[in-house]
């Protein structure tokens, strides 16, 4: 079981800044949305250049234009880039020929997927890799844990990897690991700024350039 560290609610520098810290433990290293609608590709970019041996994850949740958007992550230097799993089949397999040209994968963000046996299903059957169990900080405040789409999506999937975030803390991390997920996810709760359910909404980052 792989451990991937989000970064999201956090500077740039902040971001290099806790990765060195805890590098020795962290398997893949996600540049979060947040800090890509900050910095751009320049987030994947730095963690990638500062922390070369590590996968770095840049979480796009690519709705439309897969071939540009993963072309876009694959260049600046992502193992990983994630498409929605409500995404046309055309934006996944989009995704998915422009990531396997630079031998890298795509992983299927399921966060309000209806259907989640039925689009799995279809989502295997487009050679999709791995498939990320995704339980959003709205829905986490409404009181709903990742766990129950867990213990669904590790049920049907039958070929692709899956991954489990949301709201992950040290002392739930082991009803997830029972499930013997590929990668667990940790972020918002072991960050410096962790949200305080409103978080830093308004923030603005310094300048890129790290």
């Amino acid at each position: 079981m792989k451990l991937q560290l989000a970064l999201d609610d956090l500077s740039l520098e902040e971001a290099i800044a806790l990765v060195a810290r805890v590098r020795e433990h962290v398997d893949i290293i996600e540049a979060g949305t947040p800090l890509i609608y900050g910095y751009g590709m320049e987030a994947v970019r730095a963690l990638k250049a500062r922390f070369p041996e590590k996968q770095v994850l840049a979480d796009m949740k690519i709705m439309d234009s897969g071939a540009w958007e993963t072309e876009e992550a694959m260049t600046a230097g992502a193992d990983y880039v994630t498409v929605l799993g409500v995404s046309e089949d055309a934006t996944v397999r989009n995704c998915l020929e422009t990531a396997t040209r630079y031998g890298r994968e795509v992983v299927v963000d399921m966060i309000c997927v209806p259907d989640l046996p039925g689009r799995i299903r279809q989502l295997e059957a487009l050679g999709v890799q791995g498939l990320a169990v995704h339980t959003g900080v709205d829905q986490q405040d409404a009181g709903r844990t990742p766990l129950d789409d867990l213990r669904l999506m590790t049920a049907c999937a039958q070929r692709a990897k899956i991954s489990v975030a949301g709201g992950i803390r040290p002392d739930t991390v082991a009803e997830y690991a029972a499930y013997r997920p590929e990668v667990v996810i940790v972020g918002g709760g072991h960050t410096p700024r962790a949200r305080s359910r409103g978080g830093r909404r308004g923030h603005r980052p310094a300048a890129a350039g790290v």
